[in-house]
């Protein structure tokens, strides 16, 4: 099973006013860890980059997908391609 940890000591913070004005760059550096936006040094959001939100999706869908076929009626007559069918898996 594959846990998800965000580890917070590799976050970096941005204020609005560099996401406003380099937005390329935040981006960039949101590619494997959050980068906090602050407006006042109190955090209003968090920039992810593509590959980390991909990431997070898989693991979501997969922990998804482990749930349903875990909650599947095996005994009851379901067959598990069935299952995995109805997943799209």
């Amino acid at each position: 099973m594959t846990t998800l940890c965000i580890s917070y000591s590799h976050m970096t913070t941005t204020s609005i006013s560099q996401l406003k004005i380099n937005p390329s760059s935040i981006i960039a550096q949101a590619s494997e860890y959050p980068v906090a936006v602050e407006n006042r040094n109190i955090v209003q959001g968090y920039v992810i980059g593509k590959a980390l939100y991909e990431k997070m999706v898989e693991l979501l869908e997969d922990r998804i997908d482990r749930i349903a076929i875990k909650q599947a009626h095996f005994k009851k007559g379901k067959s598990f391609e069935r299952v995995a069918q109805e997943l799209g898996i």
